[in-house]
């Protein structure tokens, strides 16, 4: 992603990918700011989620957002995200946390206030960070 403009590889920027939904946007723009405050960051916009990549040779994702209220209906959670890290955490925040290989466990936390990427996400996302280098 050009830092510059917030424009991926898709040409949509993560604001038009979630509709300018404020949760959604708010939560994005939270998100990044943790993990660009760590180094530079890749951002790919599909039709389904918005990744953020180390911009390292290995590329690893660290966090992905995505919308469940597209696919879900009004009483889904406005955006879900989505952090792999190395070892299962045992917050009662997450929602889901799934272990689809051995170094890898994906946690799912849903979001209904920007205000939510707290210190404690913040934590889990610098963590995420340092697995995918």
């Amino acid at each position: 992603m050009d830092e510059g403009t917030g424009r991926s590889d898709t040409d949509v920027s993560p604001e038009e990918h979630f509709g300018g939904e404020p949760v959604a946007v708010g939560t994005w723009r939270a998100v990044h700011d943790v993990l660009a405050g760590l180094g530079p960051v890749q951002v790919r916009v599909s039709h389904s989620q918005v990744a953020l990549r180390r911009a390292s040779p290995r590329g690893a994702a660290v966090v992905y957002l995505w919308a469940p209220r597209r696919y879900l209906g009004a009483r889904a959670a406005p955006v879900v995200v989505t952090v792999v890290l190395g070892r299962r955490d045992g917050s009662p925040r997450w929602k889901e946390v799934v272990h689809p290989s051995p170094r890898h466990w994906v946690h799912h936390l849903e979001v209904t206030d920007p205000a939510q990427v707290d210190a404690e996400v913040a934590a889990w996302l610098r963590e995420a960070w340092g697995h995918a280098g």
